[in-house]
């Protein structure tokens, strides 16, 4: 059966197994809109029903819409160029924000939900180009002649921050951007070995996690300092429940910024939260997870004194090079 030929189920919900996401990526970029630096969060989410973009706005607050990607992996079907145009008239009279994307025929790596070529989103207000993504410039130069679309005009927007959601049972893989290279992230874990290999290579191996399960070591990459950070108490402590989830933090220079889930991410969580309460687990959760929330906030403080929250911090760190690449991993049966 071909999942796009039918009718989807229910996306408002995790309450199945099949809308459990196989990834789930979400960067957070800094622009500029109206001359004001604001944060904008990309949201990959692909599940066995769907695959879909969800574009938000932050600091302040303007918009959030969801594209559906799918049924571009079937060559008989074909999703077309898209755009949407947003009038801001409550807040913000006479600002137009508009929209243009094209997932025709994009690429993927393996299991990824954020494609790596042969696409583009772009966003524009009042008919200046102020944020592209991908690398259909040309395709996007015939379709909107009005935008000064080309590299040396608009270059690559910085990304702060990188949250992934990657799902396995022990072994788990990630594809992240380090200053401008990219790299494979592994995380092993296996009889009580924690094992983080870049690009193949093994470049920190911990043992005894039963009571090392937090903490946090300085490894290199390329020859840049990295500061890496670990949170395996759910699995710890949960054994093999497949709930529990590990956290892992990797963090250039200054880090980056974390706004608050939203959509697929949200929904996730939600969904872990009303598991455990479900199994009557006995330790309070007043955040996505205790294991969560100490963990980022660990890291944070390690650079700024603690004067940041782990899920609202506004520093600005696309001048210096900061990046932090967040990872939930899963465990699958």
């Amino acid at each position: 059966m071909i999942p796009a030929c039918f009718s989807q189920p229910n996306t408002n919900t995790l309450s199945g197994t099949s809308q459990v996401p196989k990834n789930l990526v979400t960067c957070i970029y800094q622009i500029q809109l109206w001359d004001s630096p604001t944060y904008l969060t990309l949201t990959w989410s692909k599940t066995l029903f769907s695959h879909t973009l969800t574009v938000a706005i932050h600091a302040p607050h303007l918009f959030s819409i969801t594209i559906s990607l799918y049924p571009s992996t079937f060559s008989f079907f074909r999703n077309r160029p898209g755009s949407k145009s947003i009038h801001l008239t409550h807040h913000h009279p006479r600002r137009r924000i508009k929209l243009y994307w094209d997932f025709t025929r994009p690429t993927f790596a393996h299991n990824s939900a954020e494609p790596d070529s042969s696409f583009y989103i772009v966003i524009s207000c009042n008919g200046r180009l102020e944020f592209f993504l991908g690398d259909l410039i040309d395709e996007l130069a015939k379709r909107c002649s009005g935008l000064p679309v080309a590299p040396q005009v608009f270059p690559e927007p910085p990304l702060l921050s990188m949250r992934e959601h990657v799902f396995g049972h022990k072994s788990y893989v990630s594809r992240a951007r380090f200053l401008g290279s990219r790299h494979e992230i592994g995380i092993d874990c296996n009889g009580g070995v924690l094992k983080v290999k870049v690009d193949g290579r093994t470049s920190l191996v911990v043992k005894r996690l039963a009571w090392k399960f937090r903490g946090n070591e300085r490894i290199y990459v390329d020859g840049i300092e990295v500061e890496f950070f670990w949170d395996v108490f759910n699995w710890v402590n949960n054994g093999d429940n497949a709930n529990g989830h590990g956290v892992f933090i990797f963090q250039v220079g200054d880090g980056g910024v974390w706004p608050e889930m939203m959509g697929p991410e949200k929904r996730l969580m939600r969904k872990s939260l009303s598991s455990v309460a479900a199994g009557g687990g006995s330790t309070p959760m007043t955040s996505p997870s205790p294991s969560c929330s100490s963990v980022l906030q660990w890291a944070e403080e390690s650079n700024d004194g603690g004067r940041s929250s782990c899920s609202s911090s506004t520093r600005s760190c696309g001048s210096n090079g900061g990046f932090s690449l967040l990872l939930y991993a899963w465990k699958k049966d």
